[in-house]
């Protein structure tokens, strides 16, 4: 499978997972554990590499990570303020 890049990064939501992230003041430790418990298996190296844009993020997970951080999948993909 070819993963694409969008302007150099492999994602769109990771600086928007970061922001939201650092606002509730949680680890990434604590985000790949709410994750986890959620069923989606993401350890906490992962989401550094989604916060910089150097790992791809599936559907499921847009999903997951914007019920875990409580934003909209807009927010996350920047369309959206919140």
């Amino acid at each position: 499978m070819k993963i694409y890049d969008y302007n150099g990064k492999k994602n769109k939501c990771g600086e928007r997972v970061r922001e939201a992230r650092r606002r509730q003041n949680i680890s990434q430790e604590y985000l790949a554990a709410r994750l986890q418990i959620a069923g989606v298996n993401i350890e906490r190296n992962s989401l550094s590499r989604i916060e910089t844009g150097d790992r791809f993020v599936a559907d499921f997970e847009l999903v997951a990570l914007c019920k875990a951080l409580n934003v909209t999948p807009e927010y996350l993909l920047g369309m959206d303020e919140q």
